[in-house]
This record gives structure tokens, C-alpha cells and sequence, in this order.
């Protein structure tokens, strides 16, 4: 049944799979315009789709034919086609009808113009679930996939989950969600569950009547009134007091909120967007989270990789600070030299995109038209342990230009030579602090051992064996 029909059914979820057993459960998401579906797994067996009423899951699309397509679930998942007329594609590849193909390590998973998102326990440990959680299974799901999940989620009316560090832009990818949804010209409001006190959480949730307690002198609506038609973000949600995850629980359900010392129930008009930097399911099990709510709210969970994880976003969202710093203060924006880009780009940021907003914009106000490393902060100039990107950007782009073209040829340039050699030099550091270990190396720098042995191959560096002195050739 699509969310037009039943949108409480859309909302509704199972699985995180960090989670107990009883969170461990396996669902489908598909989503295509105009509408989305959720449907439960069942351990084995098989689940079609198509348009047709007898299917298991019925996907109301022009592009899915009657009988669509079979997925197969037991040790494996597997996709069949079942002779539709536009077809069914894994990772890109149209699949022959009849044909049975894995989802091990897939990523796109269509029937016609719907997308399938999938969470199976066959699917961990294989790489990017459908479903990306924050559970450190397996490999985290990148920028790019969480973008492309905010755009295929935002216009359906599912329960969003955002989930990653403090400071990564949870709150930005909410907006965006509200931006691309059906909602945009409803408001978009926020409530920091860690920042309202318990005693007036509930007031600022729901709203009061006039006298409902002292200095009442007047009634006002809550905050889930007042986004009628809109998005409301739950920021950090995994700091709500039990009481109010109570309360919470029994709105999402009913869609009606009753106000502080009033009797009549007000019908509201909500999507609801979750974010927190806590793993749910974790609270979950120790009894901190409601598991009913849980699953209310996690229609969808989309994991923020970390800024040291998106070393390509660090030039340009620093270029767009200073400007916006240097415009505040009527100046033009600022150029960066490529010691500065090279020490950016090195840091681990720790704060994430907050942090890198903080420093690049006292940078901003403290230069004189040029930011150097000297009007950056102390703590981003030590070098840390982190995985690197092949190379940075020569120039940073301006506001409204395109990303700048690298120099032709084979030698590096710019901030790309400076950043080269710092990273040449970390690494012959880590193996000679290690001896050579390759492994305890990787550990050291923060990357994998695989990446190690890429980085040595792109540095022409040989792989030393223990003991070895790995600037030697």
C-alpha cells in the first residue's frame, strides 16, 4: 500500500543493524515519484513486486509492469526479473528475465523507474548497505550515497534518521530534505532535545493552555502545531527524557497533539526528521530509547560521514566560509595559499564542519586579503594521522565558479606537491615508528592497510619489510 494511502505505514521501520535482536529485522523501502512503500522481510522466501494487487509489494508506477520482478531471500539475496517491460537493473546493468542475481555489494537496486532500498542481514559486512547505518559494519556509506538518499527520500513523506559525529551537517542535510520535499514552502522547525529542560520540554513540544501552570498567563502552540505542513527536526534526539519519548510516540501515532492543561486533541500535519549523533540502537538495548519509537522514526537512516572522510568537500566549503566571512565585513573573499590549503586538507577536524567554519572564518577576518597558515589555528597546523586524498585542488574556486582544472600532465602543482610530500613524510614516519610493520602502520596513520599500500605505490616508495628502512629504495 503506497504512502498515499497510509502514510502511519511508511513511517513505520525495524532494523539498525547495531541493534538487539529483536531491531535486527529485515525490511524493503521502495520509492519512485508520487509515492513509497515499506515492507517487511521475511528471513527465506520470496517477495514480488509490481502493480498488480496480488503482488507482495504493490508499486503504483507506470514503469512497473503487473508482476515486476521476484526477490529472493536466504543466505543470499537475489533479484529476478520477471519478464517486465522496462526491465530491472543492479548497480547500473540490466538484468535478464529469469535470471537470478546477487545483492551482495549492490547499491542500485531498480524495477522500472522505482528504487528498492534494502536492509537484510545478507547485505552486512559486503560494503555500502541499502540502508546506510552508522553501526561501523562493513564500509561507510560515502557523501555521495547519503546525498543521493536525501534526494530520493525527501519527497516522500517517510521518518528520517540522520545519524553521525557532532558537527558533520545533520542539521544542513534536514534542510535539505525539507527543501526537495512537497513541504518546502512549509516551515522548518528545529528543537535541540539536549538543550530544553525536561520541564519544559513538553510546553515547548506541545504548547499550553492559559493557566495549564504559573506564568501561563495566555495560551501558545507548540512547536509541532506550528510546523503544521511542514518539517520538524528532532536534534539530538537520543537526549530525550523517557516521559516525553512517551508522549512523542503516542503524536506520531494518533497525529494529534493535546496542549499543556487543555482537553481537546489538534490535529497535525508533520514530517518528522530525527538527528543524533548517538547510536539509537545501543539505547535501545540498555532501555535509555523507546524501541516503538524507534522504529516510528527511523522510516529511513541516513548516515553523515565525517569531514575526514569528505577531504574533496574541504577546499570548496572553505572558499564559501571566507566569502561569507569577508562579505559580512564588506571586504572581497580572500585567496588561500597553498601552504594554508595544504594544512587544511591535512587536519583531522575533529569538529567536523563546524570547526572548519570557526577556523577558516577568524582566518577570514585576522588576513590581509591573503589566508596563510599563520592565521589558522595552532591545533590545525599539528599533523594527524588520517587518510589522505591522491591530491588537493591547485586554486580554490570562487563562489559561483567551477571547480578549478588540474595542471596537465603527470607532475604535481601547487597545494597538490605540498600535499604529497607532507603525506610522503607521515608515512615513512608511521613505517619507521613501526619498524616496517605495514599493518601497525596503517593503524597509526588511520587508514586502511590496503590504502597504505596504494599511497606507497602512488609515492614510489617500496614496501619495506620489518625492520626496513622505507626511504630507502
Amino acid at each position: 500500500m503506497s504512502e498515499r494511502e497510509r502514510p502511519e505505514d511508511a513511517t513505520r521501520t525495524h532494523a539498525d543493524a547495531a541493534g538487539s535482536a529483536s531491531v535486527r529485522k529485515a525490511r524493503v523501502v521502495v520509492l519512485w515519484d508520487g509515492g513509497v512503500v515499506s515492507h517487511d522481510l521475511p528471513e527465506r522466501g520470496a517477495v514480488t513486486f509490481g502493480r498488480g494487487a496480488q503482488c507482495d509489494v504493490v508499486v503504483d508506477h507506470v514503469s512497473v509492469s503487473r508482476r515486476h520482478a521476484t526477490l529472493h531471500l536466504g543466505a543470499q539475496l537475489e533479484l529476478e526479473d520477471l519478464g517486465s517491460s522496462n526491465g530491472s537493473k543492479v548497480d547500473g546493468q540490466r538484468i535478464d528475465p529469469g535470471v537470478r542475481v546477487s545483492l551482495v555489494g549492490a547499491v542500485h537496486v531498480e524495477i522500472g523507474a522505482a528504487r528498492l532500498l534494502l536492509e537484510h542481514p545478507a547485505l552486512r559486512g559486503a560494503g555500502d548497505a541499502a540502508l546506510p547505518t552508522a553501526d561501523g559494519a562493513g564500509e561507510r556509506p560515502s557523501m555521495e550515497r547519503a546525498a543521493e538518499l536525501i534526494e530520493l527520500v525527501a519527497p516522500s513523506h517517510l521518518s528520517v534518521i540522520l545519524q553521525g559525529e557532532t558537527g558533520v551537517g545533520k542539521e544542513l542535510a534536514a534542510q535539505a530534505i525539507h527543501r526537495k520535499s512537497r513541504r518546502a514552502d512549509g516551515p522548518f522547525l528545529r528543537l535541540n532535545c539536549a538543550a530544553v529542560p525536561d520541564a519544559l520540554l513538553e510546553s515547548e513540544l506541545f504548547g499550553y493552555e492559559r493557566g495549564a501552570f504559573t506564568g501561563a498567563v495566555q495560551a501558545k502552540s507548540g512547536l509541532l502545531e506550528a510546523a503544521r505542513g511542514g518539517t520538524m527536526l528532532f536534534d539530538e534526539i537520543g537526549e530525550m527524557p523517557l516521559p516525553a519519548q512517551a508522549k512523542l510516540l503516542r503524536v506520531l501515532e494518533s497525529r494529534e497533539v493535546t496542549r499543556v492543561g487543555g482537553l481537546e486533541p489538534r490535529p497535525i500535519d508533520v514530517r518528522f526528521v530525527a538527528a543524533t549523533h548517538r547510536r539509537l540502537p545501543e539505547l535501545v538495548q540498555t532501555g535509555a530509547f523507546r524501541e516503538d519509537l524507534y522504529f516510528r522514526l527511523n522510516g529511513v537512516s541516513i548516515f553523515i560521514p565525517p569531514l575526514r572522510e569528505r577531504l574533496a568537500e574541504i577546499v570548496p566549503l572553505s572558499a564559501r566560509f571566507a566569502a561569507a566571512a569577508a562579505a559580512s565585513l564588506g571586504r572581497a573573499a580572500p585567496d588561500f595559499t597553498a601552504a594554508a590549503l595544504a594544512a587544511l586538507r591535512a587536519y583531522a577536524w575533529p569538529g567536523n564542519i563546524r570547526e572548519l567554519k570557526n577556523a577558516v572564518e577568524r582566518a577570514a577576518v585576522v588576513c590581509g586579503g591573503t589566508i596563510d597558515v599563520r592565521h589558522l589555528p595552532p591545533e590545525v597546523l599539528v599533523a594527524r594521522p588520517a587518510e589522505q586524498a591522491v591530491a588537493a585542488p591547485a586554486s580554490v574556486p570562487r563562489p559561483g565558479q567551477g571547480a578549478p582544472v588540474p595542471a596537465s600532465g603527470g607532475a604535481a602543482t601547487g597545494v597538490s606537491a605540498e600535499h604529497d610530500s607532507i603525506e610522503r613524510q607521515r608515512i615513512i614516519a608511521a613505517l619507521e615508528q613501526c619498524g616496517g610493520h605495514q599493518g601497525r602502520a596503517a593503524e597509526v596513520l588511520g587508514i586502511s592497510r590496503r590504502t597504505l599500500l596504494a599511497r606507497l605505490d602512488a609515492h614510489q616508495l617500496p614496501r619495506p619489510r620489518k625492520g626496513q628502512d622505507p626511504a630507502k629504495r
